[in-house]
């Protein structure tokens, strides 16, 4: 284990600040494809789109209308709702439909069965939440799955996991050997609503002491938005059937050697101080929330483990560096007005203080 700033840095320099190796995908089997996407204007669909316009693809985007509807002009736009209004898609074909919307099973069932026949694959964007034992370490795309009690349940909140199950086993059955689907860990980058990627190296870019959570080698796992667009055109272009964990980055990583690695794009004078997680359980510190990413192995009902991604690289999955992430993240919040520098996830600067000055109390 590292116990130096130095040593940090020579022990990640090749993962944070290597070069951006160029993304050279094998030749398609179809030069263009004619590709549905629902939703398109969130997060992960804005990127797949750009991608796809990028690689000669022809897009159309089917959604509701409400949300960044100046994105893409030059694209067509199909206005509905998958809730019952569907009849933009009707007596239409693509090669291929791109689910990033799917979150209910009656909705997911409908809108498979309803373009069954008008399009050749279907891509349903999943979660790495479908797993029943969080815990289970090494999880491969066919560890055992949640369950819920009620599958009429369409409570997304409490349910989100078991729900996705239900959304991929409605596609697996109507698609069959022309079902693909991805499981995408936590995505970070650019335009992330959710901040838990973006805590990070825009807390970190503050300066002073930053409270460090757990244990220098507990696990982290992230994908970079633009990193599963690209996987999942892939996964397209080639017709690849199956399931594959979209967990990045492609070498193992702790929470020393992400921090670390955040801390190498900025010349703010920052220094880190370690605090157990049982000591954060104690002071209502939690994973996921309070400290985004971070996967404690000791704090009962939040431990998870990483999934494993080894089908995914086979198949065509590359990674930025952790450098290219962070950066372009923290230009990105950075540019945006002062007034909507609000972050979602991560502990405030006020409690933060409170604990650090607690621990060291302790100590």
């Amino acid at each position: 284990m590292p116990h130096s700033r130095r040593e940090f840095m020579l022990a990640t320099g090749m993962l944070s600040l290597g070069p951006f190796a160029s993304k050279v995908f094998a030749t398609p089997k179809t030069n263009n494809l004619s590709i549905l996407i629902l939703g398109g204007t969130g997060f992960i669909g804005p990127n797949v789109v750009r991608y796809a316009i990028e690689r000669g693809h022809t897009v159309t985007l089917f959604n509701r209308g409400r949300t960044n509807t100046h994105l893409f002009p030059e694209v067509e736009k199909l206005v509905g709702d998958r809730n019952g209004q569907l009849g933009a898609l009707k007596n239409r074909t693509w090669d291929v439909v791109l689910d990033n919307t799917g979150y209910k099973p009656r909705l997911v069932r409908d809108s498979a069965q309803l373009l069954k026949g008008s399009v050749g694959r279907y891509l349903f964007t999943s979660t790495r939440q479908v797993f029943a034992d969080f815990r289970a370490p090494d999880k491969k795309e066919d560890a055992p799955k949640a369950t819920i009690d009620d599958p009429t349940s369409e409570d997304v909140g409490r349910h989100y996991g078991p729900l996705k199950v239900l959304c991929e086993q409605a596609v697996n059955e109507i698609y069959g050997d022309f079902a693909t689907i991805v499981r995408p860990t936590a995505v970070a980058g650019p335009n992330d609503r959710s901040d838990r990627f973006t805590y990070w190296p825009v807390r970190i870019n503050l300066g002073g002491e930053v409270l460090a959570p757990g244990d220098y080698t507990d696990p982290i796992q992230y994908i970079d938005v633009r990193d599963l667009a690209e996987f999942m055109i892939h996964l397209l272009e080639n017709d690849t059937p199956g399931t594959f964990n979209a967990a990045g980055p492609e070498a193992d990583l702790s929470i020393a050697e992400f921090l670390y690695g955040c801390r190498a794009i900025t010349s703010a004078n920052v220094r880190f101080t370690w605090v157990p997680a049982d000591f954060l359980a104690e002071h209502n510190v939690q994973p996921r929330r309070g400290m985004p990413l971070w996967i404690s192995p000791k704090i009962k009902g939040e431990t998870r483990s990483p999934v494993n991604r080894e089908k995914a690289v086979a198949n065509g999955l590359k990674f930025r560096p952790l450098a290219v992430t962070a950066r372009d993240t923290l230009d990105w919040y950075l540019s945006k007005p002062e007034d909507q520098r609000i972050l979602r996830r991560g502990i405030s600067a006020q409690r933060e203080a409170e604990v650090l000055a607690e621990w060291h109390a302790r100590e």
